[in-house]
């Protein structure tokens, strides 16, 4: 056997360990004669990480159900390695009801929710965290003989060498560092220093006696800080205020009963401020559906594949997503949405799959054309598709009174957890699964940067990620049903939409367009987590990188826009430096880098960019002398 080659992957939540089953996956193809030292460095557990600990409030759980959660490659996986196929978080709770997983290391709660998951269920993160620590024991079970794993719970606090000599990794608890031939830098969510606007309402608070928390993570927030009776804005109604509603009302005691007509009651402990919500659209996120499509999943992608894409980056000019992309994924996603509609519920058009999917192939999206084929075939409009009409629901609207909105919008959270909670509506699952597509298939058009920057900023950054986030990233729909209950018991009223919070008078002044009424209050809440800022960041390594030239951001050009994000090449993920110039022996990957996958782990079967990432560092890892 030759020589040993020595890798540091730099944090080791999913996405780190998503490499090293790549690295080991790749390993007889690409390194079977030589030694590997692979150093796994992070603080946190390694398999759950920062974010998927198991030192986390029990009430915090995923928004995907279980049998949508996997970390292995399957059929669809169009990268260069192997296809290593394995159990999905709901498969593994099953291989441990029999008795093929050992669960000495799964505490006596999350065994218990185990025994009772189905695949359609929301699991705790807690339970997710076990998952993780599975699949990294198994990782390093089917490694081999020639790979040794060393785990290193510490910090990172910079990276030194060229391109040519030897990587010295750093750590913060020994003056001698770790010595490899590549670098891996796994990055999750990272915490960031504040922006002009937040230093100055952290200031503001500061002189006059509030509360101001700006964005973080949820599980790590300090919220002893937010009072009983309290009046808190929330500024932010997605996934993190649903984690923070959780910690602040069934977190301090509360507890929801279940009534005779399944609607739940609020039975407040008394240790709870009262929040008022509010954001750009001024509603939730659009509630998790929680059954199985009637017809099988569709036949996607359709119009926006690997062709299309491959069509659309061979153009010689600059791409408009509007023009250009939009069309394309919108029809994939009415694709899915009607391939359910008629064949789960055929009773409800007046003519056959085959006949429509012909002639909506035919058709341009957003045509008069396809609107008259679609009202021609849909009696109902409740069954069509208005991707328009999801958007912005508050948009248009204004109430009289503070209480008119409050109806408002509990009637439509109802209707929303109501349509979602029946298969009546699969169909929207049918589209949910197109927009999935659709969001996989973007990452090739995103990383080759075809398109202007204008229309990268404002339509990919701004109003795509946002709207697909709104409407594929919801809470599952008990959530909902809490924050109804909430709402009833006045612990919760919702401000409306285009929020603005004002410093006036020594308090925050929290108003919206949608009402009237203005809440005075003593606390502001950003609730949402960071974005993503390599000039701000809170991580002292990626700082390091950034303010030592080792590290660019990324830059794109006329207009010149800085997107805050850690600038890597796009075929092969290697850190770019300022001057840019990638390194040879350094990469990176995650949501804070210019290439970006949003999520480390993924649903089955749809041929996940996070994977086909981990393949690509993994076999240029390997391939680096």
């Amino acid at each position: 056997m030759g020589f040993t080659k020595t890798v540091a992957i730099i944090e080791a939540g999913p996405r780190g360990i998503g490499v090293l089953e790549r690295i080991g996956a790749n390993i007889g193809l690409l390194g079977a004669d030589r030694a590997l030292e692979v150093h796994l460095i992070d603080p946190f557990p390694p398999g759950p990480g920062r974010v998927w600990r198991h030192a986390q409030s029990p009430l915090l759980r995923m928004n995907s159900m279980a049998e949508d959660v996997t970390m292995f490659t399957d059929d669809s996986f169009t990268g260069d390695g192997p296809i290593r196929p394995g159990s999905s978080l709901a498969q593994w709770a099953g291989l441990v009801r029999t008795g093929e997983v050992d669960t000495s290391t799964i505490d006596r709660d999350v065994l218990a929710e185990v025994y009772a998951l189905t695949g359609t269920d929301f699991a705790t993160r807690r339970l997710q965290s076990a998952y993780l620590a599975w699949f990294f024991e198994d990782t390093k079970a089917k490694l081999g003989d020639n790979v040794t794993v060393h785990v290193h719970r510490d910090t990172v606090l910079r990276v030194t060498g060229g391109e040519h000599e030897p990587q010295f990794v750093w750590l913060a608890t020994s003056s001698t560092p770790i010595v490899a031939d590549v670098v891996v830098f796994t990055l999750g969510h990272l915490d960031s220093l504040p922006n002009r606007e937040q230093a100055g309402l952290a200031e503001y608070a500061d002189q006059h006696g509030l509360t101001y928390l700006p964005p973080e993570y949820s599980a790590d927030s300090d919220l002893e800080v937010l009072q009983p009776g309290q009046n808190v804005v929330m500024r932010g109604f997605g996934l993190a205020f649903i984690d923070l509603m959780v910690l602040l009302t069934e977190g301090r005691g509360g507890k929801f009963r279940t009534d005779a007509d399944g609607s739940l009651t609020y039975l407040p402990s008394g240790e709870e401020p009262r929040l008022y919500v509010g954001s750009r659209r001024g509603v939730p996120y659009h509630s998790k559906t929680d059954y199985r499509l009637l017809a099988g999943r569709p036949p996607l992608p359709r119009f926006f594949g690997p062709d299309a894409v491959a069509h659309l980056l061979s153009q010689d000019r600059e791409l408009d997503f509007c023009a250009d992309v939009w069309p394309l994924m919108a029809k994939d996603i009415a694709w899915g949405h009607y391939h359910e509609l008629f064949n789960g519920h055929p009773d409800r058009v007046l003519t056959t799959w085959l006949d429509f999917s012909a002639r909506f192939a035919e058709l341009a999206w957003n045509t008069s054309e396809m609107d008259a084929l679609v009202a021609e075939t849909v009696p109902d409009i409740e069954d069509r598709l208005d991707l328009d009409a999801l958007h912005r629901p508050l948009k248009t609207l204004r109430f009289h009174s503070f209480q008119d909105l409050q109806d408002h919008l509990r009637a439509y959270i109802r209707a929303d957890v109501d349509r979602r909670s029946t298969d009546h509506f699969s169909a929207d699952l049918g589209a949910f699964t197109g927009l999935l597509s659709a969001f996989v298939n973007l990452a090739g058009i995103a990383a080759a940067r075809k398109l202007t920057t204008t229309s990268f900023v404002r339509d990919v950054n701004g109003w795509w990620l946002g709207y697909f986030n709104f409407l594929a990233s919801g809470p599952p729909g008990h959530r909902l049903e809490e924050l109804l209950a909430l709402s009833r018991a006045g612990i919760v009223q919702f401000l409306g939409a285009d929020m603005q919070v004002d410093t006036v008078d020594g308090v925050f002044v929290a108003s919206s367009p949608s009402s009237p009424h203005v809440v005075r209050a003593t606390a502001l809440v950003e609730a949402r987590i960071p974005g993503p800022t390599i000039q701000r960041t809170g991580n002292g390594l990626l700082r390091s990188l950034y303010e030592s030239g080792a590290g660019a951001a990324e830059v794109l050009p006329e207009p010149r826009h800085e997107t805050g994000r850690l600038l890597v090449t796009p075929t092969d993920l290697r850190v770019v430096d300022s001057t840019g110039r990638a390194h040879l022996r350094r990469f990176a990957l995650g949501t804070p880098t210019s290439i970006v996958a949003v999520a480390a782990f993924s649903r089955p079967h749809v041929n996940s960019p996070a994977f086909r990432q981990n393949d690509i560092v993994a076999r240029a890892v390997l391939r680096t002398p």
